[in-house]
């Protein structure tokens, strides 16, 4: 007898993305879409058992970038480790299109940068079988993914394709130029581009320490493109800024919407420089959504912090001398030669001149890092840093330090959380997070690949943010199933998921949430050319299943790879599009 589903999800509860309150049901899904919910009689061809767990629609990260590894990979790891079935990529006005051949270095040498991708992992993972962005596009559609993906046009490709020399060196854009540009962000959102990023912060910068190329583009410049969009009727606009000037800053966000009509996001953290400097921001956003601007920010639900460590980009050792006499040998020989009293007592002895960037001075800014433990804590107090522990046991700091790296044969990590932590707690995120115009996100997923592993950010969402936290108010579950689910796909357009309803995409997770957690940090050398990245798992995810397929069961893949890539903003069901 043929079934009547192709997958029935049975006796979960269901937190459904719309915010409402948790039930109890059953979730049947036919022809990759969900086809009820509630007691169901009939049967499916594969069924789940979810007594005693919870039913969420999958995960939207709108903040990735995965622009290089969705070419060369069809697993968009660790984001789909996270209970992540859709991604948007292209943040920050980074990317590889549009690129002319010449423009292939230029471009790889500014995400080694900013993103910390090295560059023989792009050269050889590149196929560069494209020119324009549209053509980027059609590359990627070729191919099988375990998420959806979403691309954005990257300010910087654009600026440089169509500026060359100048636009690199962040010359003003001519009125040509600009025109130029607003035809090509046009072209974009027709092909199916998710939208327009860019960056203005002194944070992002090429390999060589070049500032990205538009760091100082102009409100001209950023306007045009927008109109551009506009004309197209499609996109939404991104950005990341340093907010020097907030009003000012602001001032000119809210103008660029205004004229163009199109949404935008920007990342909002708090920063240790002006740590009050987000609540201001929070003021006028509310003000803007309610004269009827759509404009949302991103936020973090954790530090973003630094990873540091002897497999890694940065570890407390790296400006002296001494480490640099055997930084390029292998791990074990490292590690070796760090545990020989006379060799560690010339590296712990060596004086070294202080760093004013902030590559040379917090590697060793010992009061504000952690020890990372195979149970990461995102919220520690002060009395865990590396010099509080160092003051109670009598050792000095380096040697606190130096001593937790050598632990599991050289691959213990420190911690330092520099945004989102001024004040040492996370209520400055408790406030982000409940503010009804943010929306998770910042993941950062496929990038710092060697400082940064935020790409979990989801799992602390449930686990700290619902579950575990002590230091402060917790946030409701359902509350954040919708944040990371409904509100994350409406600020790109994605209107067709995140809500576990008939008619919509049968992306969901099954969660065994009393037991879900996170793992601690690891390195993996699987990049291409063997390249090395950080990567994190977690445990209690008992199914991730995207477009009626499971794509990973109790944290391992499948075969299935029913990811694609979305070819711009996806209307709502028509069922509900017409209620």
């Amino acid at each position: 007898m043929e079934k009547a589903f192709d997958l029935v999800v049975r006796g979960g509860t269901v937190v459904d993305g719309t915010g409402a309150p948790a039930f109890d049901a059953d979730v049947a899904v036919k022809d990759g879409r969900i086809a009820a919910v509630g007691r169901i009689a009939g049967s499916g061809v594969e069924e789940i058992d979810a007594r005693g767990q919870i039913v969420t629609p999958g995960f939207v990260d709108i903040h990735t970038h995965y622009d290089g590894q969705a070419t060369w990979d069809g697993r968009m790891q660790p984001s789909s480790w996270h209970g992540v079935t859709t991604v948007v990529m292209g943040n920050c006005g980074v990317g590889f299109a549009p690129c002319k051949p010449e423009d292939h270095d230029r471009l790889i040498r500014l995400m080694e940068g900013v993103e910390d991708i090295p560059f023989p992992v792009l050269t050889q993972g590149l196929p560069w079988n494209w020119e324009s962005y549209p053509e980027y596009l059609d590359s990627l559609a070729t191919r099988s993914f375990d998420v959806d993906i979403g691309s954005q046009l990257p300010h910087a490709a654009l600026r440089v394709f169509v500026m060359g020399e100048r636009g690199a060196n962040r010359e003003p854009a001519t009125e040509a130029d600009i025109n130029a540009m607003a035809a090509l962000a046009k072209r974009a959102m027709e092909a199916g581009s998710i939208g327009f990023a860019t960056s203005r912060t002194l944070n992002h910068r090429t390999s060589d320490g070049q500032p990205t190329p538009t760091l100082t583009a102009g409100e001209d410049e950023l306007t045009g493109i927008a109109l551009g969009m506009a004309a197209a009727g499609r996109g939404v606009l991104q950005m990341v800024s340093d907010f020097q000037d907030p009003e000012e800053e602001w001032a000119m966000l809210r103008r660029i919407v205004q004229r163009s009509g199109r949404p935008l996001s920007f990342s909002l953290v708090q920063s240790p420089r002006a740590p009050r400097s987000y609540q201001l921001l929070l003021e006028r956003l509310r003000a803007a959504n309610q004269a009827g601007l759509p404009m949302r920010a991103q936020v973090a639900s954790r530090p973003v912090g630094i990873l540091f460590g002897l497999e890694l980009t940065l570890n407390p050792f790296s400006q002296h001398a001494v480490y640099r006499e055997i930084k390029d040998q292998p791990l074990a020989e490292r590690v070796a030669a760090l545990r020989d009293p006379s060799f560690r007592a010339r590296l712990l002895g060596e004086e070294i001149e202080s760093q004013r960037s902030f590559a040379g001075s917090q590697p060793r800014n010992w009061a504000g890092m952690f020890l990372m433990d195979a149970q990461p804590d995102y919220e520690p107090t002060a009395d865990q840093t590396v010099a509080a522990i160092a003051e109670r046991t009598g050792r000095d700091p380096a040697v606190v330090a130096l001593d937790h790296m050598l632990g599991q044969d050289g691959r213990g990590m420190l911690y330092l959380p520099f945004l989102n932590y001024a004040d040492g707690n996370l209520d400055p995120a408790y406030e982000m997070l409940s503010h009804p115009d943010c929306v998770p996100g910042l993941s950062d997923g496929g990038a710092h690949v060697g400082m940064i592993c935020d790409g979990s950010f989801p799992t602390t969402n449930l686990v700290h943010w619902t579950r575990d936290r002590t230091r402060g108010p917790k946030l409701s579950l359902e509350h954040m199933i919708k944040g990371q689910c409904r509100d994350t796909a409406e600020t790109v357009g994605l209107y067709d998921r995140g809500v576990i309803q008939p008619g919509y995409r049968a992306d969901l997770n099954v969660i065994d949430y009393g037991r879900l957690r996170l793992k601690a940090p690891e390195v993996a050398y699987d990049l291409p050319a063997g390249g090395r990245r950080l990567i994190q798992r977690a445990e209690g995810y008992t199914a991730t299943i995207l477009a009626g397929q499971v794509t990973y069961r109790d944290g391992e893949p499948t075969d299935a790879l029913p990811g694609r890539l979305l070819r711009g903003g996806q209307a709502a069901p028509a069922k509900m599009a017409a209620e």
